[in-house]
């Protein structure tokens, strides 16, 4: 017997949470050793650790409390990774050292695991002053440049990509430019992208009236608000970024108010940080706590949400101090405040289960209850354990209980903060749960909607065969046990056919009782019209939220889900749906079911590769295998004298192994590798010009495929060539990015690689 439910469940906690010898061998015998892993290494902390162990193990046990991925790969393993989801990095000050300071605490913290978020507002903008050297500033967008490409070369830690988010403020002089940094198809690809939209700046835009531009009280430009924020409309209509943060809303509801001020957020949004700022996510999961579901007595079992809530909060609490932090300004910021992120996943399998169709009035307002409910919990909880192990250590009474989201709690609540002060600064956040909600069996994401009750996938095995397995959303899989197939009632609703304004209300209503923010996408068909689409903007500064975030499917930004033509369908349901977070073979999911074992020998190649302007050349062999009569990459060794090299190449070995092992398609190694630019500028190599010593290794690769047969050419089987896109961006031919204005308009001239747009020069 097993505690999966579904196939997928057992295999994304096989790929991502089972605990691993590096050989492979699992320590993780089954799930239960996982929950039990957690729940030991989070008593470590107790004076009874026992009794917490077994306390917390029941909490875990059937997915009912649903740590984020860092606690439940990390916990109790011994491995040098910070539990810790979320960070904001510093304030960036305004010089090169401070700046590159910067980039590397970054660089540091993203190798540990965690995803970063920084305001990039601080930075003066492009064609200011810079005293004291007689030249004009490159702008916050030629650095973000460099954090891009840093991002590109580190993977967090286990199989997560690294994530950054940028801000910047709407009154920053480069704001256009930033809006429009998306347009450019292989710029800032590892950044999401939020402007930070002031009430004053929403006030401007209703009254049509005039909008300054200012760095350090300096006013650059003066535009109509309403033209920026039209621009930011459209920039987001076409291209889903840039979302956008109402910041100042963020700053007054804050419980801290009186001790930090918020410029950034997690990559997802649902973490708003000050600098240095950590903070950890956890989630109930809805779906579990339903009794009697789908029947007239169904409902959401409030003592168990009680008791949950509790042990929940206290586990969380524990791993602000069971926690490695990559930086000490954040284990002291962490320590200081101990914010956690308690949120909820299966809210719309939870709705489903009790007869609400998701964005409906009803819908709206038994999710504010259920929120409310938590946060009741959830502040109760930490004053409990406040009055056992102390509050945070910069409580202040009189200040926090004055603060917005205080203001706006129950009496009893506030009259026991006030009595016994309270552990966690703020509770509660709602995170992206998309992996975690798939390990719990699919239940719905977060507070999403059901996207799709169900689709396909198919998992490649070891010997090449492909094995076919449906994937079926929680709460239709429980009408069908109960209900064999009968159809669906009519309240069952998914993505595709939810209005977007009923994305928004449910938003709002969850939002009035969670002390951090959301993360959440609005998803918007791909023929709204833009005054509509602009509407849902408004709508949600209207109605309380946080930020905003939409998703309109086009040709550019492609489709998180891709209608598949299979005949079988749920009865009830929307065509099967395939999704977009894993890759992708014809339209089709592709998982490989176990790593790919080594065979004692192995054929392969080495290759000689000179970087222009260094003194050794580096090898790179590529072992293959054969599988079914096919041979395919599995193995690289980079090898070099130059110990400059060494960390890097040796890192990279290990990463692309890893993936190689994996089978499947592995061209996008080619495709990321190839896309990789050096700020210092690249070289050319017979007669195309090589953006970096990363591409130059992918286009190795690329080769090696190649001549392998496992790519028909260069360029071919790959989803996109970076360098095709550069070539071919409107009309005249333009060149890679210039490391001075980002722009991409480099070209030789006179024996040197010249920018078009701000004459800056590689030879000086």
């Amino acid at each position: 017997m097993t505690r999966f439910s579904t196939p997928i469940a057992e295999q994304i906690w096989n790929m991502k949470y089972r605990f691993k010898a590096p050989d492979g061998t699992p320590h993780d015998k089954t799930v239960e050793d996982s929950w039990r892993r957690i729940a030991r290494a989070l008593a470590q902390v107790e004076n009874d650790k026992d009794l917490w162990e077994d306390r917390f193990y029941g909490a875990l046990e059937d997915f009912k409390f649903l740590p984020a991925g860092r606690i439940t790969a990390g916990a109790g393993t011994g491995r040098k990774v910070t539990l810790f989801n979320c960070f904001v990095m510093g304030t960036v000050p305004d010089d090169m050292g401070g700046i590159f300071d910067n980039l590397r605490e970054a660089a540091l913290t993203m190798q540990q695991g965690g995803g970063i978020g920084y305001d990039f507002s601080t930075i003066r903008p492009k064609g200011a002053d810079v005293k004291g050297v007689g030249a004009d500033a490159s702008g916050p967008l030629s650095f973000m440049d460099v954090w891009d490409a840093m991002c590109r070369t580190i993977m967090s830690a286990g199989s997560r990509r690294g994530a950054m988010m940028a801000t910047m403020r709407c009154d920053h002089p480069d704001i256009e430019g930033f809006i429009a940094a998306k347009a450019d198809a292989v710029r800032l690809r590892m950044f999401n992208l939020s402007v930070l939209v002031t009430d004053e700046f929403m006030a401007a835009v209703k009254a049509n009236g005039p909008w300054d531009l200012v760095f350090d009280g300096k006013v650059y430009h003066t535009i109509q608000a309403r033209d920026l924020w039209n621009r930011i409309m459209q920039a987001t209509y076409d291209f889903a970024e840039p979302g956008v943060i109402f910041i100042d809303r963020i700053n007054a509801a804050n419980n801290l108010s009186y001790c930090e001020t918020i410029a950034a957020t997690n990559p997802c949004g649902e973490q708003p940080l000050p600098p240095y700022g950590a903070c950890l996510l956890g989630s109930i999961n809805m779906a579990k706590l339903v009794r009697d579901p789908f029947e007239e007595r169904a409902h959401l079992c409030e003592t168990a949400l009680n008791d949950l809530v509790g042990k929940a909060v206290r586990m969380m609490d524990n791993v602000v101090d069971a926690s490695k932090f990559p930086l000490e300004a954040q284990a002291a910021e962490a320590r200081a405040k101990r914010r956690i992120g308690l949120g909820v996943t299966g809210l719309a399998d939870a709705l489903l289960m009790v007869g609400l169709r998701y964005g409906s009035d009803e819908a709206a307002k038994q999710t504010e209850d259920w929120l409310h409910a938590i946060a009741r919990a959830a502040y109760l909880a930490s004053v409990d354990l406040a009055k056992e192990k102390g509050a945070f250590p910069l409580f202040d009474a009189e200040a926090y209980l004055a603060s917005g989201t205080m203001q706006g709690m129950d009496e009893d609540v506030r009259a026991a903060v006030a009595e016994h002060g309270i552990r966690n600064a703020l509770l509660t956040s709602i995170a992206p749960t998309g992996t975690i909600s798939l390990y719990a069996g699919n239940v719905s994401s977060g507070i999403e909607p059901v996207f799709a009750y169900a689709y396909t996938r198919k998992v490649l095995q070891k010997d090449g065969s492909r094995t076919e397995e449906e994937v079926v959303d929680y709460a239709v899989r429980m009408w069908r046990d109960k209900f064999g197939d009968k159809e669906l009632p009519d309240y069952f609703v998914n993505a595709q056919t939810l209005a977007p304004l009923d994305h928004v209300k449910m938003q709002a209503a969850a939002q009035k009782w969670v002390d951090s923010s959301i993360s959440k996408t609005i998803n918007c068909p791909e023929d709204i019209a833009f005054e509509d689409f602009k509407e849902v903007y408004m709508q949600a500064y209207e109605t309380g939220c946080k930020g905003c975030t939409t998703y309109r499917p086009n040709d550019v930004t492609g489709s998180v889900l891709s209608v598949s033509e299979s005949s079988e369908k749920v009865p009830g349901e929307a065509p099967k749906q395939v999704h977009g977070d894993f890759p992708a073979e014809g339209g089709e999911i592709v998982y490989m079911s176990e790593p790919l074992d080594r065979p004692t020998e192995l054929e392969g190649a080495t290759y000689k590769l000179k970087w222009p302007d260094s003194n050794h050349a580096i090898y790179i062999t590529v072992n293959d295998i054969v599988l079914n009569g096919h041979r395919r990459p599995f193995e690289v060794f980079i090898n070099s004298k130059n110990m400059e090299h060494f960390a890097w190449t040796v890192a990279l070995t290990r990463m692309i192994s890893a993936v190689f092992r994996r089978g499947g398609d592995v061209s996008f190694v080619v495709e990321e590798l190839k896309a990789v630019f050096d700020p210092r500028g690249g070289a050319w190599m017979k007669g195309k010009y090589v953006p970096s010593i990363l591409a130059a290794i992918g286009g190795i690769l690329e080769q090696h495929m190649v001549q392998i047969g496992f790519l028909e050419g260069e360029g071919m089987g790959l989803k996109n060539d970076p360098q095709a896109q550069v070539v071919n961006l409107g009309g005249a031919p333009k060149g890679p990015a210039c490391p001075a204005c980002g722009e991409y308009g480099m070209h030789m001239v006179e024996g040197c690689m010249t920018c078009g747009s701000c004459g800056h020069s590689k030879c000086g």
